[in-house]
């Protein structure tokens, strides 16, 4: 999958000529109200221009968030705002996205790979000024797989000894689980098997690390109900700091002075959009209103490769559309009739002629060259086996095959 995304640095912004006011102003009216007049001859900045003056971001960002809760967030417009509020172990280098350190400043593995050992900032701090420590990360690991937590994303841990089991309520000790903090600056995490990815998954959300005096101050920390995400509660260890947050307007962060890489932080603030609508995102984007989207209309990709394609950019996207069949209703019980179907499905056609944001073609559920691996196995385009495969199910040319309806999202672009 490709995400194709607009981005814009206006600059000084657009140059527009003054006109010539037709209002007459006589010496005898007040100096107020000829400024009023005169500025009424202006064009009004744009959030665009003014954020370039300012250095702040405004980006579109979809629908409205659910929570801002790291642990029981479930979409990419949460994970975009989370990632300025909270850091966690690893981040991603902008280039590549291989790990690079985040609060922890350098990280050991061991020799069988299943246990890796980070060293913690000493600089790490809270937005409230409280010390980032190793024991806040075992805490804000217990509380996702709390099973009274009910995250959704806690499998994302299930690749650390016994997390899996703690989580499933099949084990109740939660100090059995591989997590472990020596010192407040070294945590030491034990996995079942070796995960060549293990460090990959560290700059989730699901990884980020929570501030539990805060989440206790406002509810329970290890069930749901705790109101501490609110503007004036929100406690991060994130480049930024919650600001407000207006109900299907927007959620603006400011910049955070106790951040351990402060000084490298250029912008002052990011202001993110909420706008349900693709069509009004993309609009939004032309007329100056946010520097960065990535809601475009398919009918529009093309157009804006033709005519302005300094504002496209297309980048890989590490993720996997595909339909999930309930194979326990006929006739999906039949792995002969559900074959058929899938050698049935032009996917080339599909990303050429209709999604046309330059993805790839999905002949298996992982993406090639995903950690160094392409799958060679794959269901190739090819009607009349199709058609042959369908007949031995015993369909010829479809007869007797009952409807089959398929469910899709149809928010997606």
């Amino acid at each position: 999958m490709i995400p194709v995304i607009l981005s814009r640095v206006d600059g000084e912004g657009p140059r527009v000529r003054r006109k010539r006011c037709r209002n007459a102003i006589s010496s005898a009216v007040a100096t107020a109200v000829a400024l009023l007049v005169l500025t009424s001859c202006h064009k009004p900045e744009t959030n665009v221009e003014k954020g370039n003056r300012l250095q702040i971001l405004h980006r579109g960002n979809g629908q409205e968030v659910q929570d801002l809760d790291p642990h029981l967030a479930n979409s990419i417009g949460e994970f975009n705002i989370l990632s300025a509020l909270l850091e966690g172990l690893v981040s991603e280098d902008p280039q590549d996205l291989h790990p690079v350190p985040g609060v922890a400043e350098t990280w050991d593995i061991s020799e069988d790979g299943r246990t890796y050992t980070f060293h913690l900032r000493q600089n790490a701090k809270w937005s409230n000024g409280d010390p980032v420590t190793a024991h806040d990360f075992v805490q804000s690991y217990r509380r996702i797989l709390s099973p009274a937590l009910a995250a959704d994303n806690a499998y994302m841990l299930y690749a650390v000894e016994n997390a899996e089991a703690f989580h499933k309520s099949e084990l109740e000790d939660f100090a059995q689980v591989g997590f472990r903090a020596p010192d407040d600056h070294t945590l030491v995490i034990q996995l079942t098997s070796p995960t060549p990815y293990f460090l990959s998954l560290l700059s989730g959300y699901s990884w980020f690390p929570v501030h539990i005096p805060t989440v206790e101050k406002y509810g329970p920390a290890f069930e749901r109900g705790s109101r501490w995400t609110r503007p004036g509660r929100f406690v991060g260890n994130g480049p930024f700091t919650l600001e407000d947050w207006r109900l299907n307007v927007d959620v603006r962060v400011k910049r955070n002075p106790l951040y351990w890489d402060a000084q490298t932080v250029t912008l002052t603030g990011i202001v993110f959009h909420t706008i349900d609508s693709l069509n009004v995102e993309e609009r939004a984007f032309r007329a100056g209103q946010i520097h960065l989207t990535d809601a475009i209309p398919i009918n529009r990709i093309d157009r804006y490769r033709r005519e302005q394609p300094e504002l496209l950019l297309i980048d890989p996207y590490l993720g996997t559309y595909f339909y999930r069949v309930n194979i326990t209703r006929p006739p999906l019980t039949n792995p002969l009739v559900r074959r058929a179907l899938a050698m049935a499905i032009d996917r080339q056609s599909i990303v050429e002629n209709v999604t046309r944001g330059a993805q790839l073609p999905a002949n298996a559920f992982t993406p090639p060259n995903t950690g160094g691996y392409t799958p060679v196995a794959s269901l190739p385009y090819d009607v009349d086996a199709a058609r042959r495969t369908l007949a031995e199910a015993g369909f010829p040319e479809g007869r007797g095959l009952p409807p089959i309806e398929i469910l899709f999202d149809t928010s997606e672009n």
